[in-house]
């Protein structure tokens, strides 16, 4: 993974704006040098205004403080030891994503100094691959499956927008897919519906919610750990009859309760016992 420093030499009494561009999946080390050698009790802040919370990292004497951080950088974010004694208040921000975009503030606070706004750096982050020819070169695929016909209908489910599962009755458990962002918010709230409008499932608040669900499919239900911050709102339903031949959908809603996204799975349940492909 490829790692950027920016050399900018931000001088203590005076403001810098510098600026990078880099891709999606790169680290970056945002530069911030600030004479605290003679402060009493000095901290450091990294911010983005346009956020809420508006802090990135946070380093006082006894080290990092990240009660207040933004829950996007959570495990992202780090500086060096001993940045308070050196003077080097760089930022070191990994696994960039295309929302890292913005303006990113270094302040200097001390209890005899006051606060200090040190400097500014404006992180552009791109596409590693752009949408444009990621549409291009799908469009191109489709057109060999198309030509190919037996491999179009081997490889179908990969480019429908309504993914197809199909068990045989009597397996343990069967997984409908459903992924998205990694690092959704915490208030996000994820619902796996059946066509009759049946709850299938409810993960709300940071954590399930078995009490709104159908009682159809009480206790035979489940999601990944961690599911906000990885993506995966994938649904395990559990000993699945042909009764559960289904079509169902997985919503997230925002805290607001509007709609970030919606997929479908059509779910086929076979009788017999003959293994599928």
């Amino acid at each position: 993974m490829k790692v950027l420093v920016l050399c900018v030499i931000l001088l203590q009494g005076s403001q810098h704006v510098s600026a990078v561009e880099l891709y999606e999946g790169d680290s970056v080390l945002l530069p911030c040098d600030f004479y605290t050698f003679d402060l009493d009790d000095p901290t450091v802040v990294w911010s983005r205004e346009d956020l809420r919370p508006s802090t990135v990292h946070q380093r006082q004497l006894e080290g990092d403080e990240l009660t207040e951080q933004n829950q996007a950088y959570r495990g992202r974010t780090s500086m060096i030891a001993d940045a308070l004694d050196s003077g080097d208040l760089t930022l070191n921000l990994t696994n960039l994503q295309l929302s890292d975009s913005g303006s990113y503030t270094c302040t200097v606070r001390d209890p005899r100094m006051g606060q200090r706004r040190v400097g500014d750096v404006q992180l552009q982050v791109k596409e590693r691959f752009p949408t444009w020819a990621i549409v291009l070169l799908s469009l191109l695929v489709l057109l060999v499956l198309a030509v190919s016909g037996g491999l179009l209908f081997h490889f179908r489910h990969y480019f429908m927008s309504v993914y197809k599962v199909e068990v045989a009755s009597g397996v343990t458990s069967v997984q409908l897919p459903c992924k998205t962002t990694a690092h959704l918010p915490v208030d996000t709230k994820v619902e796996w519906t059946d066509k009759d409008k049946w709850i299938v499932h409810v993960y709300e608040n940071g954590s399930d919610r078995p009490e709104d669900q159908h009682e159809f499919y009480s206790n035979r239900t489940k999601m990944n750990e961690d599911l906000l911050r990885t993506g995966d709102l994938s649904l395990t339903l559990k000993y699945p009859t042909d009764e559960d031949t289904n079509t169902y959908t997985c919503t997230v809603y925002s805290k607001k309760g509007d709609i970030l996204m919606k997929k479908q799975v059509i779910l086929d349940v076979r009788g017999d016992q003959r293994s599928v492909l």
